[in-house]
């Protein structure tokens, strides 16, 4: 899928060199097509590490792509330059009065913290509540996940003894549901979150459809009946070497409660490369849900989004 950016956007030249079907703002202006607009709200503190794996999961279906990024008013990041935030980000006063067709809520490093306690929480779920009108579907990641089912559905995060770092393995329910179409009846998914949510407390939403969990570490995946909202725990978008740089910033920090990240390096053997277990369930998960819930659930007039 050709995915339209600015040229000068530091995702650009390496998604180039990836063999990527990149589109920029000149050529796009000649496309007689009506592209999907995504929004992808970036709540990561290496925001340019973020946009490069979101922008690859993005690229794997015909369809264009507009995509614009937001970044919070009430928080100014600290790990990403100014500059970058001035030429490439967007706030939600610049959309508010805007329609999209998808929107991408990723996790944020603010876990261990209360909901409320973050101080742009008030924005995010400002903009979780305008979603509704406003964004045809939006898929929430990790702590995004958490944050939306506890915005919306009163469900509370737990700290976890041990934090889940690794490799993980999930089998899918409901295998005709066309988020999960195609998925083998077992899939792996990098996990690192220091919270997690009660799946038996999910599982009694009843407009909510759990389509993936793990004996190991719980609910993966799960999504509102209409295709509206999507959760998902995990970081389908990472790349390979994600964990390892978790892993050993942690070390270098001299935390001693890190464990190695499960299933992750060949023999535990941290001098070996990882594996690359998810990428093509990875793809699939991003390609079904701009295919079935984005693309064939749109108007083709942004405007005619109604609340679900």
């Amino acid at each position: 899928m050709p995915i339209k950016t600015q040229r000068n956007l530091p995702a650009y030249s390496i998604l180039e060199q990836e063999n990527i079907f990149v589109m920029d703002e000149d050529r796009a202006m000649h496309q007689d097509i009506r592209p999907l607009k995504i929004l992808i709200l970036n709540l990561m503190p290496l925001k340019e590490d973020t946009e490069l794996q979101i922008l690859r999961m993005l690229s794997n279906t015909p369809l264009q792509c507009n995509i614009t990024f937001l970044t919070t008013e009430s928080y100014e990041a600290t790990h990403t330059s100014k500059s970058h935030l001035n030429e490439f980000y967007l706030t939600f006063t610049d959309v508010k009065d805007d329609f999209f067709d998808g929107m991408i809520c990723t996790g944020a490093p603010v876990e261990l913290m209360e909901f409320e306690e973050v101080n742009y929480w008030k924005e995010v779920t400002e903009i979780m509540d305008w979603a509704k009108t406003h964004v045809t579907s939006t898929l929430y990641l990790c702590w995004g996940a958490q944050a939306a089912l506890y915005h919306k559905y009163g469900i509370k995060k737990h700290i976890m003894d041990k934090k889940i770092f690794g490799i993980f393995a999930h089998k899918v329910q409901h295998r005709k549901v066309p988020l999960v179409r195609g998925f083998d009846d077992y899939f792996y998914v990098p996990h690192s979150r220091n919270t997690t949510v009660d799946i038996e407390e999910v599982r009694k939403l009843q407009d909510i459809l759990i389509l993936a969990e793990s004996e190991e570490v719980g609910l993966l995946l799960c999504m509102k009946k209409d295709g509206s909202e999507i959760y998902c725990m995990g970081h389908p978008e990472y790349d390979r070497m994600t964990l390892d740089k978790e892993y050993r910033r942690d070390m270098d920090k001299g935390l001693d409660y890190v464990d190695m990240p499960k299933n992750y390096y060949p023999d535990n053997d941290v001098t070996k490369e990882p594996l690359l277990q998810w990428r093509s369930t990875a793809n699939l998960l991003y390609s079904n849900w701009l295919n079935y819930y984005v693309y064939q659930a749109t108007p083709y007039e942004w405007n005619k989004i109604s609340e679900k």
